[in-house]
């Protein structure tokens, strides 16, 4: 007997010791490195980047499969969610210091068919620190990793910090990782919001977050959830009572998906990915030593985007553009197909493109096969205009690349012209189908009237023009280019510049450009922050040049911002994890243009939303002062309405990706394609009075021009609209088809034109004078209503009043 006992504490000694020198290896790095104290203080547990609205609004995320993280305080997390964990997963969890003796050897003695022995700090550090092994031999090393992590977190960390760390890492499926997701997820709740019987749906998720789902297993969730609260009852955290009363309860589901599409602003969140993005590549991370990762360091990026004001602008597009849709598939072109005519090279490039093929050929099939099958009809989903954007129906995968390229796109953009805060950013129909941007400073599209403005800004600021200056509404002769415009009709008359520029007159827009010069309009355009490459055509004046709306807004700050030109910005500042700011942003102004020129520039833009391509605009809005440009290039392949009051400034586009499908009749001039989602997100804007967007708000005079002499425009406009480039599309031609441009393309202005050809030009006005019929020199002129008394603030005279 005594010799059974000394082997029996032989054996026993050497096993400790064997033991404790297996717990020493492992503590000393020999089975794989530990966490050091300072890992173990700041865990690198992958997390996302979240982007957030200007009031604090969670917008979305960036993550990876595992790192669709985002960290909650313990305070932010409901009591009954830390009382089931602590119930269901460790009971004594507030009595132990890492390890629970009990129920490691009650694992032991059932071999974990009564439990596992791993207490709540055990699984956080399996949960931040390894993945679970499934060889035998290897598990049981981890385990005890798993037992010396725990001891240390229990050291340096208090109970409420462990149950945070863990709540905010652990798995509840469906690329769902901490509480704050679970409860956003299948509740739409914020996890501190969370009800006892919620609370006890998402903890039994963490015995098997595939079969005790409730969207997919909701009978299993519905016992899984039972057996919490009974659990929470047993320890004391609900009476029996209680219990039993809430396990009567149906599940009230209230599921979205947390996926990158989802939230406020998809297009614009794609955009600042790859600022996000670049700016990691750029910054090194002092814990680390490496750069950001947008994926993983759990970034917070702080916008200058409006909640409110996003969702009008969604809202408003999605108000417009299924009525634009309708009309455009009624069209001949449209339901005959004819549009394709002479464009298969199109529907080739975008066949081969598409993931159906891009499978295919992994399959081995031919490319006779492939053509085959997208010419037979199978069962699929495709882009509608209802409440899930989406349909069933049965077409071929090539009629389905017709649809969805026919579809017409847009773009809207609404900002602060003084501040440059980006306050709303809608780059398309449909993130969800269609993630091209529309918006951003690398998409550009023609942007045909609405860059008049710029051009009749520079002859007031450089060419001495004043609104009532006199120009020729005749086509102009260009050296080396031919005429300008190369095609449409010009009335033939004078008119003011303010006339001219109120209708989109083509032909007076080339007059004015033919005093400037292109090469010198580039230079303006450059100079005022379009930096796009530009040829210096004399069809630029009419649109003929591709810029983004990003660009053109950026542009157009300079008349509402007294002549600073604003940099569109869209983030305020970057912090890491912690809440640390690592980085802020300014807004980037300068100055290119007086106050004068920017003031009377925006005083005749008020011509436009009056009586002229957007008529009563202004009115129907009820706003003190409005300002505003429409765009339409040939065809009506783009349509534009940039507009902007004393507190905002925005910009909309419509047409397809493909330019030659196109609205065909004035429903596809910007006067109608583009305003009418600018127009319907202002009536929102100003309704809402949390905003504060004041109608009353009216343009700031200079100090300059107050004691100037202001002139009565009420004569100068024609207010009874003739066709014009809007009214009747004249088209703003292409720079191709005109000449190369000359060694000299400065044509200098009418003061500094030689003798020979002013006698030409002053013949030329003396003819076209002949021709208006007026009873005498001194006859008056028609009265006219004063639209530029509204615009110019002038006096009204004796026989009106």
């Amino acid at each position: 007997m005594k010799q059974v006992t000394r082997v029996f504490w032989k054996i026993f000694f050497i096993g400790f010791a064997v033991f404790a020198l297996l717990i020493l290896s492992i503590n000393l790095g020999l089975f794989g490195k530990l966490p050091s104290l300072s890992e173990l203080e700041n865990p690198s547990i992958l997390q996302a980047t979240e982007v957030y609205a200007a009031d604090g609004t969670l917008m979305g995320k960036y993550f990876l499969n595992r790192g669709n993280r985002s960290n909650v305080d313990y305070r932010d997390i409901s009591k009954h969610a830390v009382n089931a964990l602590i119930a269901t997963e460790d009971e004594r969890f507030y009595d132990h210091s890492g390890i629970d003796g009990r129920s490691v050897l009650r694992a032991i003695v059932f071999l974990g068919k009564e439990g596992g022995g791993s207490t709540i700090t055990q699984q956080l550090a399996l949960n931040m620190f390894a993945e679970r092994s499934k060889n035998p031999i290897k598990r049981v090393v981890q385990k005890l990793k798993e037992w010396i992590i725990a001891i240390k977190l229990e050291r340096n960390f208090t109970k409420e910090e462990i149950l945070t760390l863990y709540l905010n890492t652990v798995p509840f499926g469906e690329n769902v990782y901490g509480i704050r997701n679970a409860a956003l997820t299948f509740f739409q709740k914020e996890p501190d919001r969370l009800a006892p019987e919620e609370a006890a749906v998402l903890i039994g998720l963490l015995k098997g977050n595939t079969l005790y789902n409730p969207r997919r297993n909701p009978k299993a969730a519905v016992n899984r959830r039972n057996v919490v609260l009974d659990q929470m009852a047993k320890n004391g955290y609900l009476t029996e009572e209680q219990g039993a009363k809430l396990k009567l309860k149906p599940i009230a589901l209230n599921y979205r998906k947390q996926d990158e599409t989802a939230g406020l602003a998809p297009y614009f969140r794609e955009v600042l990915r790859d600022d996000i993005k670049k700016w990691c590549k750029e910054t090194t991370n002092p814990a680390t030593g490496d750069p950001y990762d947008i994926y993983k360091d759990g970034l917070r990026i702080y916008t200058t985007i409006n909640p409110r004001m996003q969702i009008y602008a969604e809202e408003a597009v999605a108000k417009h553009m299924p009525t634009l849709q309708k009309a455009m598939n009624a069209q001949p072109s449209i339901k005959k197909g004819k549009v394709w005519e002479g464009h298969n090279n199109v529907l080739e490039s975008a066949m081969k493109a598409s993931d159906r093929w891009k499978n295919g050929r992994e399959e081995g099939l031919t490319d006779t096969e492939l053509r085959k099958i997208f010419k037979t009809k199978t069962p699929m989903k495709v882009f509608a205009w209802n409440s899930r954007r989406e349909t069933d129906t049965i077409m071929t995968p090539m009629d389905s690349i017709k649809y969805h390229r026919q579809m017409l796109q847009t773009s809207f953009m609404v900002m602060d012209p003084v501040t440059g805060e980006v306050k709303a950013w809608v780059g398309g129909i449909d993130f969800k189908t269609y993630k091209f941007d529309h918006v951003n400073i690398n998409t550009k599209r023609q942007v045909g009237s609405s860059i008049k403005p710029f051009l009749y800004c520079q002859a007031l600021e450089e060419a001495g023009f004043t609104p009532e200056t006199q120009v020729e509404n005749v086509a102009q002769d260009f050296p080396g280019f031919g005429l300008v415009p190369a095609k449409g009709i010009c009335k033939g008359n004078t008119v003011s510049m303010a006339t001219a520029l109120t209708y989109s007159y083509n032909c007076a827009t080339a007059y004015i450009m033919k005093q400037i010069g292109p090469k010198r309009f580039v230079e303006f355009l450059h100079n005022i922050n379009i930096k796009s490459k530009m040829d210096a055509y004399p069809s630029i004046c009419l649109g003929a040049v591709d810029l983004s709306m990003y660009e053109m807004l950026y542009g157009y700050t300079m008349f509402a911002n007294n002549g600073y030109s604003t940099q569109p910005t869209y983030i305020t500042r970057i912090e890491d994890r912690n809440g640390n700011v690592l980085e802020s942003f300014q807004t980037k102004m300068n100055q290119v243009i007086s106050e004068a020129a920017a003031y009377t520039t925006t005083k005749m833009l008020g011509g436009p939303v009056e009586v002229g391509t957007a008529a009563g605009l202004r009115a129907r809005l009820g706003a003190a002062e409005m300002a505003g440009k429409t765009g339409t290039t040939n065809d009506n392949a783009d349509a534009w309405f940039i507009g902007f009051t004393p507190q905002l400034l925005g910009g909309t586009w419509v047409g397809c990706d493909d330019r030659f499908i196109r609205i065909e009749n004035n429903l596809g001039y910007g006067g109608q394609a583009s305003r009418p989602i600018w127009e319907y997100f202002f009536q929102k804007v100003y309704a809402d009075k949390t905003l504060g967007i004041d109608k009353d708000a009216r343009f700031a005079q200079p100090e300059q021009m107050k004691n100037e002499v202001m002139y009565d425009y009420m004569n100068i406009i024609d207010q009874t609209q003739p066709p014009g480039a809007e009214g009747e599309d004249q088209g703003n031609g292409a720079a191709d088809q005109y000449l190369m441009e000359p060694e000299n393309n400065d044509v200098p202005i009418e003061s500094e034109i030689p003798k020979d050809e002013e006698d030409v030009l002053k013949e030329a006005r003396d003819s076209e004078k002949k021709k208006e019929k007026k009873p005498t020199d001194t006859a008056e002129p028609p009265k006219k209503k004063g639209i530029f008394r509204k615009i110019f603030g002038g006096k009204k005279n004796k026989e009106q009043e």
